[in-house]
This record gives structure tokens, C-alpha cells and sequence, in this order.
């Protein structure tokens, strides 16, 4: 595209020296070829975002309650750890809150689950992931776990907030698109949280 803008910009300030009529030509080829590079670049945004979305679908119903699900319990278990595990009397302070917000994502989702139609069952098991990081953050102390736990509660928020988002604006299940929109910003608040608790 930086080649046609160079070489259209030539073609202008030649035929400008040939006179009036010319030179209106030459402004007339210009926008032209302005406008055939805006098209050519809104057609390739409009390409990048269809192959993202292609990549990243909106997951089906039982999917997302799968997933809202276990990343409630994932936090849970690694709020629970930082009670025991954490240095830091803020960060015990979070993974308390942690406790409490999960538990009562976790009872929104069922509710808006049960609602569905068929019915839709949430399952909460924990991925290989989730497993492998709860065990590296269990044999974690002090202000090593703090930084470790911190990091995993930014890491785990954004995704929950992608996926909060994404089903509150395309999801195909009323119940849980409902729930989905209000669970999300609830989420932000704990991403920025922990946004928070990582600069200290």
C-alpha cells in the first residue's frame, strides 16, 4: 500500500505540470486510489476479525457453564491455599473475598443453568492446567507464594472476563447469557484487584 501511495503521488505532481485540466485528473486519481486503499484495508480488518471469530467461537451453553464453573472452583481452591500459604495481609484479604464471590458465581450459574432448556448441569472439573498450577502454588511460601498467587489471579480473571463477556453478548441460552452480563463486571473489580495487589 506504501508503494500505490508513493507512485499515485508521483503520477499527481506530473501530470500538475501539464496544467488545470491534468491536474484535476491527477487530484481526481488520488482520491480514488485513497478510497481503493481504505476499502482494501476495511476488507482485511473485516477478514481478521471473521477468521478471530472463527478461532474463538461462542462456546454452547453447556460449555461455558463447564467453564464458568470450574474456573469458580479453580479460584476457590487457590483462594484457599492463600489463606494458609500468603505473607501478605492484603493478598489473605483477596483470597477471602475470592471465597465468598466464587461461592456465590457458582450458586448464579447453577440457578441460570437449571433454568436452561433442556436443563444444563454445570461440571467443575478442574483442567490439567488448573491442577498443575494449584500444585505449584501449594509448595509456595510467604511472599513467593503473594507474587505466584497474584500473577495466576490476573492470568485466571482475564480469562473468566473474556468468557463472562463474550457469552453475555453472543450466547445462545438466555438463563446464562443473563448471568454471564451481570458476573462480568464483578470479575473486572477482582481483575483490578489483583491489578492492584501486583503493583504493590
Amino acid at each position: 500500500m506504501k508503494y500505490l501511495t508513493v507512485a499515485t503521488a508521483a503520477l499527481a505532481l506530473s501530470l500538475a505540470a501539464c496544467g488545470p485540466k491534468t491536474e484535476a485528473a491527477a487530484d481526481n486519481a488520488v482520491d480514488a486510489t485513497g478510497a481503493a486503499i481504505d476499502d482494501l484495508g476495511n476488507t482485511a480488518s473485516n477478514a481478521a476479525d471473521a477468521v478471530g471469530d472463527a478461532l474463538n467461537p461462542t462456546p454452547s451453553g453447556q460449555t461455558f457453564a463447564n467453564g464458568a464453573a470450574n474456573s469458580d472452583a479453580f479460584e476457590i481452591a487457590a483462594a484457599k491455599l492463600a489463606l494458609t500459604n500468603a505473607a501478605s495481609a492484603k493478598v489473605k484479604a483477596f483470597a477471602s473475598d475470592m471465597i465468598k464471590a466464587h461461592t456465590a458465581s457458582t450458586a448464579k450459574i447453577q440457578a441460570a443453568a437449571a433454568k436452561a432448556s433442556p436443563a444444563i448441569t454445570p461440571d467443575a472439573t478442574l483442567t490439567g492446567a488448573q491442577n498443575d498450577d494449584l500444585s505449584d502454588l501449594g509448595k509456595l511460601k510467604g511472599s513467593d507464594f503473594d507474587r505466584a498467587y497474584i500473577d495466576g489471579q490476573i492470568d485466571a480473571h482475564d480469562d473468566a472476563l473474556e468468557l463472562m463477556e463474550n457469552f453475555a453478548k453472543d450466547g445462545d441460552v438466555a438463563s446464562l447469557k443473563t448471568a454471564a452480563g451481570e458476573i462480568a463486571p464483578i470479575v473486572k473489580g477482582h481483575l483490578d484487584m489483583a491489578k492492584a495487589l501486583e503493583t504493590r
